[in-house]
């Protein structure tokens, strides 16, 4: 049984035989196999003037999963991610969230999510605590003071809790951001390049973390990421796509051995470069 809806190719371009777009996964043993998934993305599309960005997507998250969404620069995922958090508003198709179109409800479902990207930047004039307590309290947070101090905990971040966020290092930025993501306790949340800028042994510390929150919460995770061995550790099912189109799915492994190479990033390298 499919887990996951499987992409298709749309426009003129050649699809992937269909053997390398039918294989089966099985869920998290925590997951629901009954529920409704926490992403669907259908026959999603995005047109700029006569540009495709996103042509004819769809994929599945299950509630409880990590599914990374991955693709190299132009590809249409960052795009793809625009349209599920209700930001950009797709051509054709449509994404929901728990159940709720993005492009028309999407106030029914934003204080359940949340967002981290070392490229959108908190308010730099803020300290940390400041930047904690202003998304704490955005999103409606019962004891703000109590999670920020549970945040703190968890991401080392007292040291640095007082200190202008603007004067961080890049990687204390990194830590700061994800705790912001954190804050309302997201049963689905969105990561772009969760360790960015961390040094090996802090970002393998954030990863823990970030297993350990959802295994604690059953949370839902889009990861993307050009950390391919981060992908591989974190991710249930990953998705690429090229050119706007999703060119395979599968498990980091199925991915690995269906195209006949040695790791994910051997793999993502060829199916990336899909004309």
């Amino acid at each position: 049984m499919n887990y996951i809806s499987r992409g298709f190719c749309g426009g003129s371009a050649p699809c992937l035989p269909a053997e390398i777009l039918s294989v089966a996964t099985e869920p998290p043993a925590s997951t629901r196999l009954n529920a409704a998934p926490a992403i669907s993305v259908e026959t999603l599309c995005k047109q700029y003037g006569t540009h495709w960005a996103v042509d004819e997507v769809n994929f599945i998250v299950p509630k409880g999963w990590t599914v990374g969404l991955l693709g190299g620069n132009g590809a249409g995922k960052t795009t793809t991610i625009a349209m599920i958090m209700g930001l950009v508003v797709p051509t054709v198709g449509r994404a929901l969230v728990l159940g709720h179109d993005m492009a028309l409800d999407r106030h029914k479902v934003l204080s359940r999510m949340n967002f981290q990207s070392p490229y959108v930047a908190l308010p730099a004039r803020l300290t940390v605590r400041q930047n904690l307590n202003v998304f704490g309290r955005l999103y409606g947070v019962p004891s703000v003071k109590a999670r920020i101090e549970q945040l703190t905990d968890d991401f080392d971040l007292g040291d640095i809790l007082d200190r202008v966020t603007g004067r961080l290092s890049a990687g204390q930025k990194t830590r700061v951001s994800i705790a912001k993501a954190l804050i309302n306790n997201p049963d689905v949340l969105v990561l772009d390049e969760p360790t960015a800028s961390l040094d090996p042994d802090r970002a393998e510390w954030v990863r823990s973390r970030l297993r350990a929150y959802r295994q604690r919460c059953g949370a839902t995770i889009l990861l993307s990421s050009h950390n391919m061995p981060e992908v591989e550790q974190l991710c249930d099912f990953v998705v690429i796509m090229s050119r706007g189109r999703v060119v395979a799915m599968g498990t980091p492994q199925e991915l690995v051995e269906q195209h006949r190479c040695h790791d994910l990033n051997e793999a993502f390298i060829k199916l990336a470069r899909v004309p």
